[in-house]
């Protein structure tokens, strides 16, 4: 809703692109622990749900000024994590080096050996929020000394009105834009298929309308902007057409792949999705085939991700169930509820309806509603549901779509599961980051914090380097080079050199000067040169374009910098 949203401070859809512009091809992000999800809302609303979000950047008003709130932290799928706040206010052009500095406690401190670990959240829980905390300003002022002349994305932004919340992503129904005599027009999607046929037809259809824009939404469907109100029905008649509509009471359904095409499903959900509803409340359903989560469970009204679970000496299919979740402003992840058998769960969902309707007091909310009652309350409703005699053990054996007994099949890993990482790599992409730090900071005559800089180039390649062929990885450049000339006793010169490195940057600030500088960073630029040629000889698939110093490149590195596209941030 970015853009056209009454109650927006500013179209977030200018940062977006230039953190996008910022960090694309930057050498932090090219071999991170695992990957890293950005959200961007354009008012306090936060309708794009920071809350479950690696990092969550809020636009927001604060007296007479206008800035960001940004959230870190959060996460589904494997323990669930609520993003806590790591900034309350931040003036527009510190955006992204804020940005910058999370992204650097990610790349820097998360698990590259466990990947199941390897995301932020886990960091909040390793350092505690207070140490989480204190660790990003350590970053931020690294990143703000380097980065001090960067140059930021600039929004034009006003209060906003104060009108009603389109809900998490977009609206349900017609919504009247901030220009005036235009609206946003929803388009539902069930489970988020199209076929050649309506594709083609929207096509026309923007055609037709002179619209020239389309947008996906986080609930499956679609919407189209700037659409004038006085031909909307026509556009509704249009759309029909295609077998297509408005969105529908209780059809805000939203269900990942599953079984159907992902490697890591365990139940179908994309059979399972389509024969619930969220009834005459229009709850907000999402359905997981595993507990990665990728539906969203644990943010929808009821949400629910399979698993598999022994009853009576058999596997059977079951969704663990999830109530109450909402990841927009003052909401909080879903209360984790009985797993239900999988063929059972049209009359668990049905249950809960009826309980709501009935209990409900005026104007109390899904969300309220699970809190109030609680959940013994919700255990206690679904007992009937969850229980399994033995004799009626055959009446649950099957998945929804499926003719045989349940089993879990093992396809191997998908994203999740994921490949092993190669630290080499990553030594040599965080050093490329530490080097342009260092060039930034001598640019700006800060010569003692760009030494530092260098000093750590050379200790992230060492460590790696030695770790490589064997040895022990150590804490300081001197001790490194002595382990790095044992696990290489062949190619004496990279530990010698790594020692005069380590003589050279003991030496006091008040010595060094702009001369001394290029001297001693040439020669780090060409050891590292000399190390990553090392490498690629021992592993022929090793990809460093990218990540090394822009110097006369032989060989191997040569051709790895020619076959790259264009970097456009230089």
């Amino acid at each position: 809703m970015s853009g056209v949203c009454p109650r927006q401070h500013v179209d977030v859809n200018k940062h977006l692109d230039g953190a996008v512009q910022h960090f694309l091809r930057n050498p932090l992000t090219q071999q991170m622990p695992r990957k890293f999800k950005i959200s961007f809302s354009a008012c306090e609303s936060d309708c794009a749900q920071g809350m479950m979000h690696d990092m969550g950047v809020i636009a927001v008003r604060k007296g007479a000024k206008f800035g960001f709130k940004v959230l870190a932290g959060g996460g589904l799928g494997h323990k669930p994590h609520e993003a806590i706040v790591v900034e309350e206010f931040i003036e527009e052009k510190d955006l992204l080096l804020v940005m910058e500095a999370i992204v650097s406690l990610h790349n820097r401190y998360s698990d590259r050996v466990k990947r199941a670990k390897a995301r932020i959240k886990f960091l909040v829980d390793k350092f505690g929020r207070e140490g989480f905390i204190d660790k990003y300003h350590e970053e931020l002022v690294r990143t703000k000394a380097a980065l001090a002349t960067q140059e930021y994305p600039k929004g034009e932004w006003d209060a906003g009105t104060d009108g009603e919340i389109p809900g998490i992503g977009a609206p349900r129904k017609l919504f009247d834009q901030k220009q005036s005599g235009l609206c946003v027009f929803p388009i539902s999607t069930p489970m988020g298929n199209l076929n050649v046929v309506q594709l083609r037809g929207l096509a026309e259809i923007l055609d037709n309308f002179e619209l020239n824009e389309i947008r996906v939404t986080q609930d499956q469907n679609m919407v189209l902007i700037n659409v004038e109100k006085g031909r909307t029905d026509t556009l509704l008649s249009a759309v029909s057409k295609l077998d297509l509509g408005k969105p529908q009471m209780g059809d805000d359904v939203v269900a990942c792949p599953g079984t159907s095409t992902c490697r890591l499903g365990i139940t179908s959900s994309t059979v399972l999705g389509p024969k619930l509803s969220g009834g005459e409340h229009d709850l907000k359903i999402r359905v997981s085939g595993c507990h990665n989560g990728c539906a969203q469970p644990e943010t929808g009204d009821i949400g629910m991700y399979g698993v598999g679970k022994r009853m009576h000496g058999k596997l059977v299919p079951h969704y663990q169930m999830y109530l109450g979740g909402n990841g927009m402003a003052n909401g909080e992840l879903a209360i984790k509820s009985p797993a239900v058998p999988a063929a059972r769960i049209e009359e668990a969902l049905n249950l809960i309806k009826a309980a709501y309707s009935s209990e409900c007091e005026s104007g109390e909310t899904f969300f309220l509603w699970v809190r109030r009652v609680g959940k013994e309350y919700i255990t206690e409703l679904l007992k009937c549901v969850t229980d399994v005699k033995a004799e009626d053990l055959e009446l649950v054996l099957r998945d929804h779509g499926k003719e045989s007994d349940f089993k879990v099949l093992q396809l191997g890993g998908g994203e999740c599961a994921g490949v092993s990482q190669v630290k080499i790599g990553s030594s040599f992409f965080e050093a490329a980051h530490e080097r342009n730090y260092r060039d930034a900071l001598k640019f700006q005559r800060k010569f003692g914090d760009s030494v530092k800089c260098a000093e750590e180039i050379a200790l992230l390649i060492s460590q790696g380097v030695t770790e490589l062929f064997g040895g022990p990885k150590k804490d300081n450049l001197k001790e490194q080079a002595e382990a790095l000339g044992h696990a290489l006793p062949t190619k004496p010169k990279l530990s010698e050199q790594l020692t005069r490195f380590s003589e050279y940057f003991m030496g006091s600030a008040e010595e060094l000067d702009v001369i001394k500088l290029n001297k001693w960073f040439l020669e780090l630029d060409e050891w590292t040169v000399e190390a990553a040629e090392l490498c690629l000889s021992f592993d022929h698939q090793l990809d460093l374009a990218g990540a090394l110093p822009q110097i006369a490149m032989p060989g191997q590195l040569q051709d790895q910098k020619t076959q790259q596209p264009t970097d456009m941030r230089q």
